[in-house]
């Protein structure tokens, strides 16, 4: 899958959008953020900055400690349902209106708000305590004192942060360094673009190829970034290292970015962060958290203004046929009161508690596990689907490919017949070749391949066209070096952006030719004799939806593939 997808349902703005230049509010200036401008980030030094960046605070709360019970009483209060409760309780204090004691009214109402309070501060201290734990995770910067260890609240811009295996990227950053041998390493990107393949990231040539990553604070060198923007598929910058002779200039691309959301997938790697806080790329692509009101809610509270027009009609009706005597317009209020019992406060009642148990049965179903509820609205919006599109099968299966068939012209192969495609691959690398001389071969003349021939550069053809990066991990028997030195099969693990490629190449392997080994210049195939044959990388193409295809130029010995 490739990275020019654009994020959905997300906007995606002009650069000289006014919101996202100038902040979210008037009064962004003070709160630190100011007008978004590109910016120069010195490597492990963030005292060098030019300008006052946001903290690196995630905070998807709705309200706070002050403008929590306005806030709430207001979203209560701005529907029909609830304001002609409140308006009913009210009238009570009037004496000519009067029908009972206060407290049939304001007890009721007070039990619908009380509720209603009790449901926003649980979601709200739900809220606090996630954003808590993603602001709290520790992470590791390289500093002048060593490796000290830092909160994800507490990361600044031009800090050197390394990011294991597995872990959140804390902050926007670029990628500078990775243990991986094969100088990349592969990021999980569902949290950020909804995309379940991995995306392939390349560090900084420059810093690649330092000994040790406590050397880059050794070096005198700056990243120049764009401004902050939305675009999570593209980015311009240059990286610059001044102490170096000559000075070293690199372009820098989405390719050299570690967005914040994302998880490494393979190895450590190390960055400089670039964007903070409000600035993120995964922020600006969130709307600001508000409050949410069901399809049902407003369907209640429409049929609510119905019935208390009907309320109205009916109280005109009585009164006109008392010849509207005496102070009939106080009649038609009391007439309002008596037949206010048909529209049911407990209705309200009702709902809301039936979406708190629907919830929490939710959260609590064994079928899926570790599903969070991150509002009560959830139940009726899942109960009023009534079509549910996807772009690709893998967003419904496990998104396991295997694969089923090998098709070759005039000869298809099935899962029943591989045991003939492996012996055509063993007898390609067993049996001698006997090739006509140059002299004696026609020149003119066209051979035709046998079918094992076939066979044989078709499976070589998938064992090499792909992107995919054996990793050798320690298995308590042997351990990483000696795995990846000896390619131990049972230490072997296969790492790629699509599954697609990762079933082929796992299928190459069962028929006997298995890739062993792979860095940014070089591939390496073992045949079924045990034989390593080295294959240089010369040139990619990637897949596009254009090409519908992607390819590769390799040379092995003098001879181009």
């Amino acid at each position: 899958m490739t990275d020019n997808i654009p994020l959905q349902p997300v906007r995606r703005p002009k650069r000289n959008d006014s919101k996202h230049r100038n902040g979210c509010c008037p009064w962004s200036r003070c709160c630190g953020m100011g007008d978004f401008r590109p910016r120069t980030v010195w490597l492990g030094h963030p005292e060098k900055r030019e300008q006052r960046y946001p903290r690196n605070v995630i905070n998807n709360q709705k309200y706070n400690f002050f403008t929590f019970l306005p806030a709430v009483l207001f979203n209560q209060f701005k529907y029909f349902f609830n304001l002609y409760f409140l308006l009913l309780a009210c009238s009570q204090f009037i004496k000519e209106l009067r029908l009972g004691a206060l407290y049939t009214y304001w007890v009721p109402l007070g039990l619908v708000l009380a509720i209603t309070i009790m449901r926003e501060a649980v979601e709200e201290i739900r809220c606090y305590l996630r954003d808590k734990e993603v602001n709290s995770q520790i992470y590791s910067k390289l500093s002048t004192r060593g490796t000290v260890k830092v909160k994800s609240s507490g990361i600044q811009v031009g800090d050197l942060i390394i990011v294991e295996k597995n872990q959140r990227v804390p902050a926007d950053m670029i990628f500078l360094r990775t243990s991986e041998r094969n100088g990349s390493c592969f990021l999980r990107t569902d949290q950020l673009d909804g995309e379940t393949d991995w995306k392939l990231r390349l560090p900084v040539a420059c810093t690649q190829r330092l000994p040790t990553a406590a050397d880059l604070l050794q070096i005198r060198s700056y990243v120049y970034a764009e401004e902050p923007n939305i675009d999570i598929h593209n980015f311009i910058g240059t990286f610059t290292r001044e102490d170096g002779d000559p000075p070293v200039n690199e372009s820098l691309g989405i390719e050299n970015t570690l967005w914040a959301s994302t998880v490494v997938a393979s190895g450590t790697v190390v960055g400089v962060v670039i964007y903070t806080g409000k600035e993120l790329r995964s922020v600006m692509n969130t709307s600001n958290p508000r409050h949410k009101v069901g399809l049902f809610d407003l369907e209640v509270n429409c049929l609510t203004k119905i019935l208390f027009g009907a309320l109205v009609v009916v109280s005109l009706v009585m009164v006109a046929l008392q010849h509207f005597a005496g102070r009939w317009y106080l009649q038609i209020f009391r007439f309002l009161l008596l037949f206010s019992n048909i529209v049911p406060i407990s209705l309200r009642v009702n709902l809301d508690m039936g979406k708190m148990v629907f919830s929490w049965m939710i959260k609590k179903d064994s079928k899926i596990p570790g599903t969070v509820v991150r509002a009560s609205t959830i139940p009726e919006q899942l109960g009023r689907i009534s079509y549910l599109l996807t772009d690709k099968t893998g967003t419904l299966t496990l998104n396991e490919m295997v694969f089923r068939r090998l098709h070759l012209g005039t000869v298809a192969y099935g899962m029943d017949s591989m045991d003939e495609v492996q012996s055509h691959v063993f007898s390609a690398y067993t049996q001698p070749t006997h090739d006509l001389p140059a002299s004696r071969a026609p020149a003119a003349t066209k051979v035709r391949k046998t079918i094992s021939s076939r066979v044989h550069e078709a499976v070589k053809a998938i064992a090499l066209v792909h992107n995919v990066t054996p990793v050798y991990e320690a298995n308590g028997v042997t351990d990483q070096a000696e795995a990846e030195q000896h390619y131990e099969d049972t230490c072997r693990v296969y790492q790629a952006s699509s599954p697609d490629e990762v079933s082929l190449v796992q299928w190459t392997e069962s028929v006997g030719l298995t890739l062993v080994g792979r860095d940014q210049s070089s591939m390496q195939l073992r045949t079924p004799t045990g034989q390593i044959l080295n294959f240089t990388i010369l040139q990619i193409f990637p897949f596009t939806y254009e090409s519908k295809r992607m390819g590769i130029i390799v040379r092995v010995s003098a001879k181009i593939l």
